[in-house]
């Protein structure tokens, strides 16, 4: 007879995230990693076989799931752009906790020019993100070039006020970001609705 998870996957998941939100991938030890999920590192190495690396993946998989389910499939679904990128930024704003939480894509970057196990799949992410908003920009009657450049500008506004926020220790600067996004985004577009 098998013997009971100690931790359920998804709270497992929670805690690996956390803990790589909070030092990033190189300052997450196994020690931390192992006391952070509550298992043992015998525990940790028989639930991930690949280390540190293959949890970093799964986090990063997990992460992904999420933006496709709370950001990606509403971009692409019914009402307004104002109004889906409206439900967008309050996705957002509840998954990054108010601005308290780093951004997971940020912490398991590696430097320009370094490999990374995480290389694609971030990059992939962040393409998918870019694109939805793109479409959605597009939608107005905005060109597609301008539409790009918007959504590239958008996740930098995000990123961007997510370290600014850690920096100064205050979520502010993200509420500014989030609040100032569908302007930012649906400038000239004929879209007040």
């Amino acid at each position: 007879m098998a013997r009971k998870a100690m931790i359920e996957s998804n709270a497992l998941m929670d805690r690996l995230s956390a803990t790589f939100r909070e030092v990033g991938y190189e300052g997450a030890s196994l020690a931390l990693l192992s006391e952070a999920s509550g298992l043992k590192k015998a525990s940790l190495y028989h639930r991930f076989p690949g280390g540190k690396e293959q949890m970093g993946l799964e986090v990063l998989q997990e992460a992904g799931r999420w933006l496709g389910e709370h950001v990606l499939t509403p971009l692409a679904g019914a009402g307004t752009p104002r109004e889906r990128i409206a439900a967008m930024t309050r996705e957002l704003d509840s998954f990054y906790q108010g601005g308290k939480q780093a951004c997971l894509l940020n912490l398991l970057s590696s430097p320009i020019g370094e490999e990374s196990p995480f290389k694609a799949t971030i990059r992939a992410m962040f393409d998918a993100f870019i694109e939805a908003l793109a479409n959605v920009i597009a939608e107005t009657g905005c060109p597609s070039v301008v539409a790009q450049e918007r959504a590239e500008r958008a996740l930098v506004l995000i990123q961007g006020s997510l370290v600014l926020a850690r920096g100064l220790g205050s979520t502010a600067p993200f509420h500014r970001a989030l609040a100032a996004l569908p302007e930012e985004l649906l400038a000239d577009s004929g879209d007040r609705s």
